[in-house]
């Protein structure tokens, strides 16, 4: 699917972004990464809507945060959410709440995130291992491979792939679906849109030295690995996916040659590119017609999943 025009308030809120990012005191520091870097220590202490329970998992390496509803709760089947932040961001007040929006448009599923550990500091293979771990947890509790959702943004969405490579390849069963936004799956930045959408991009273009650039997470290893760029992975008995990206995004290639290959492989997979859109625009909610719209293809793509 792709959309033919962008609405007033998308083209809006995309100019206001490329305005801010081009900023000489600030938008240095928001392309480079190094603001994400901090907002989690900075930013307010979340308060938890008062229809969910926030339950906190101290772990040894990472926290999880398992988000519940109080009423209505489904417990046909689990989300396991990885943030996004380019591998230098820790867990942020957006991503709870993505995990609330997760839980609405899915009819009440549990969403269960975790702070993985991220770069400089604890580079690759640090968030994999986090995730490995979070997901051997859940099976622990006592959910079924079946039951897990995998869902992720920027990062996160890669890191998601990444770990479905990592649990086939130790012949683990693999969760029963996948949802990335805007996945970063190409480490090595090889893809076409990296030069067609480097002037268009208003969160990472018009520089090399954005985030998406960054070797922070890849240190000394290949980032051809596919447990770091899982476009050049397997995809063959990979679980339904469903991929949503902007057009206007230099990862825009990430997205699309994901979706090529896996469906090459024998994998169902649903790509859908917002004409105009930026990078992780599913995170202004209900304020924008794409990004409402986005929700809603989530949560239709989770019915799917559930009468599976």
């Amino acid at each position: 699917m792709r959309e033919s025009e962008p609405s007033i308030s998308g083209k809006f809120m995309r100019d206001m972004i490329a305005r801010v990012t081009n900023d000489h005191l600030i938008g240095k520091r928001i392309k480079s990464g190094e603001l994400r870097k901090k907002i989690g220590e900075t930013e307010p202490p979340w308060k938890c809507p008062a229809c969910f329970t926030l339950t906190v998992t101290e772990l040894e390496n990472f926290t999880m945060e398992l988000l519940e509803s109080k009423e209505g709760a489904s417990t046909d089947k689990i989300i396991l959410q990885l943030h996004g932040g380019g591998y230098v961001g820790a867990m942020r007040n957006a991503y709870r709440m993505f995990a609330g929006l997760y839980n609405e448009v899915s009819h009440g599923m549990s969403v269960l995130t975790i702070d993985y550990r991220v770069a400089p500091e604890n580079p690759y293979p640090a968030a994999l291992l986090d995730a490995y771990e979070a997901y051997a947890y859940l099976i622990s509790q006592g959910w079924f491979a079946e039951q897990i959702i995998l869902a992720g943004d920027s990062a996160g969405g890669g890191l998601a792939m990444a770990l479905c490579h990592y649990l086939k390849d130790r012949g683990m069963q693999l969760p029963c679906g996948i949802v990335a936004m805007s996945p970063w799956t190409d480490l090595t930045a090889g893809g076409e849109s990296y030069e067609t959408n480097f002037e268009k991009d208003p969160l990472f273009g018009k520089t090399r030295d954005s985030l998406i650039f960054n070797k922070d997470y890849v240190g000394d290893h290949d980032p051809m690995d596919a447990y770091i760029s899982p476009l050049f992975g397997d995809f063959r008995e990979f679980p339904p996916m469903l991929i949503q990206v902007g057009s206007y995004e230099m990862l825009l290639s990430d997205s699309v040659s994901v979706a090529a290959k896996a469906r090459e492989q024998g994998v169902k997979v649903r790509l859908s590119i917002y004409e105009g859109m930026f990078h992780v625009f599913q995170m202004a909610a209900k304020m924008l017609p794409e990004s409402r719209r986005a929700w809603v293809e989530i949560g239709k793509f989770m019915d799917v999943l559930l009468r599976e």
